[in-house]
């Protein structure tokens, strides 16, 4: 009987070289699949955008921490960015 295991002689036929292809392939699609999502950049899926250095909420966050504007300027003024730009609630909320 010739089955996948005996091939002419009693030895592996040719179709054993197709085993490490299909290994390759396997590795090969699973770095793809991570590198496309979670691997993407320094964000991940489970991380919230940072504030970009040039946003006005950030130029607003530096002038308070550097002492330009007392805090009830700041939070005067945030609540108006707020509105204007629509940031996100705690935790990431809409």
């Amino acid at each position: 009987m010739q089955t996948l295991a005996h091939f002419a002689d009693g030895g592996p036929g040719p179709w054993i070289l197709f085993f490490p292809l299909i290994w390759a392939a396997v590795v090969v699609g699973g770095i793809t699949l991570l590198r496309r999502t979670v691997w993407r950049g320094r964000r991940g899926p489970w991380r919230a955008p940072e504030a970009d250095d040039n946003s006005p909420i950030a130029v607003l966050g530096h002038r308070f921490a550097s002492g330009e504007i007392d805090e009830d300027e700041y939070w005067r003024r945030l609540s108006v960015l707020d509105e204007q730009f629509g940031r996100r609630g705690k935790g990431g909320a809409a």
